[in-house]
């Protein structure tokens, strides 16, 4: 297995994920978690913030605009292009940021830390997610955290099993198929990845889920939902225990072990 990098998917990417109810659920939820754990590492100034993998650059222009000072990272140059005219749209006052053509393994030999780092949904679609973890723990200052979101293994068995596919979870036919699908390569499962963070040297302070019912509404109820409704649910539930690790994704706010 190889890293997968999305060089002529960023249309495809775009229409599929973030021109849908799915992409602005997870924009809403990831933006609502940050909003409440950045006072934890705030202090007087903007704080020296690095995505990973920024893709289209969604988050990257939402953190840009809080005022935070950015540095992108993406392998893809499709994807970059595309993020840095999202960030050059910003009005002029905005802080200063850079973007980089580079895979998160690429990072640690630049030798620069910071006080944020983010990667949301990298891991899944690379072939060594536990040595990334341990790069990016690399990449975090003392004090500092890391913006963890990756794809939940079991909320995809979960999909399989109410859709009664029984043959396609016996046979483990689980990974993305084809060049231009987008479900990951490697769907993550959570204890995994729990081990994953101890070792890399993390604390897990809290954890929501991205999705933790929309992707199973059965139809017509999925497309005549309204949006804005969904996405209220989805952030009411996204906290709630009972279903929280029902979510596509899994969103992590980890901080460096003392």
């Amino acid at each position: 297995m190889t890293d997968r990098y999305f060089d002529q998917l960023g249309t495809h990417f775009a229409r599929k994920i973030y021109s849908s109810t799915k992409g602005a659920i997870r924009l809403a939820v990831l933006q609502r978690d940050l909003r409440q754990w950045l006072p934890e590492l705030a202090g007087d100034g903007p704080l020296d913030i690095l995505d990973v993998g920024a893709g289209l650059g969604h988050m990257s222009e939402w953190l840009l605009r809080q005022g935070h000072r950015l540095t992108i990272s993406e392998p893809s140059a499709e994807m970059l292009e595309a993020a840095r005219a999202r960030l050059q749209a910003v009005e002029i006052s905005a802080p200063p940021w850079q973007a980089l053509d580079l895979p998160l393994q690429g990072l640690p030999e630049r030798g620069q830390r910071h006080d944020l780092v983010i990667c949301h949904a990298v891991l899944e679609w690379l072939a060594d997610p536990a040595a990334a973890l341990a790069d990016l723990r690399a990449l975090v200052r003392p004090g500092g955290a890391l913006s963890l979101a990756f794809y939940n293994r079991d909320a995809l068995i979960y999909k399989n099993l109410i859709k009664g596919q029984f043959r396609k979870l016996q046979r483990n036919q689980l990974a993305g198929m084809g060049r231009r699908g987008l479900t990951p390569q490697q769907p993550l499962d959570p204890r995994q990845v729990q081990q994953w963070i101890t070792e890399a040297g993390f604390d897990c302070r809290y954890m929501t889920g991205v999705r933790v019912f929309h992707d199973y509404m059965p139809e017509p109820f999925k497309s005549e939902a309204d949006e804005q409704q969904v996405i209220e649910q989805e952030l009411l539930y996204s906290t709630h225990p009972a279903y929280l690790h029902l979510g596509r994704y899994l969103h992590c706010w980890l901080r460096p072990e003392d």
